[in-house]
């Protein structure tokens, strides 16, 4: 059967974000080798230190090239941590959130006019900021 042969089927929807359909095999499979990896992570950093992850970061995300070093030190604490959390949770969302935070940091230094912009202090008063309403319902 063509199924047994893919690793998930996607369906698209007209109204709402899409959905995939794999085997439960599948999940569990994939389920193991992230909480493995997070543990091999984790298991580097604490035997070799965050060094030896830096050392190779940029053949998995070249993108950290654009960090500042001591991001990058950041940058790799952070993912050790919420790697295995997220493994724990069996919930990757963190990490792809954590992934997706630092390429976007990588984006605004590898960029000089925007490191620029976001960096500069702002001339001028802004003018008055408002004191916050509590949310309906917290009164």
């Amino acid at each position: 059967m063509r199924l047994d042969r893919v690793r998930a089927l996607r369906l698209r929807r007209r109204d709402a974000g899409d959905l995939a359909l794999m085997r439960v095999e599948q999940l569990d499979a994939e389920g193991a080798v992230v909480d493995f990896t997070s543990r091999l992570l984790g298991g580097l950093v604490r035997r070799l230190g965050a060094g030896a992850v830096r050392e190779v970061l940029p053949d998995a995300l070249p993108w950290v090239t654009f960090l500042p070093e001591t991001d990058v030190d950041r940058f790799v604490v952070e993912l050790v941590d919420v790697a295995q959390g997220a493994a724990s949770l069996e919930n990757l969302a963190p990490l792809a959130t954590l992934l997706t935070q630092w390429r976007h940091t990588a984006e605004i230094h590898a960029d000089p006019a925007l490191l620029a912009l976001l960096t500069r202090e702002p001339e001028g008063d802004l003018g008055e900021v408002p004191i916050p309403e509590p949310p309906e319902g917290d009164a």
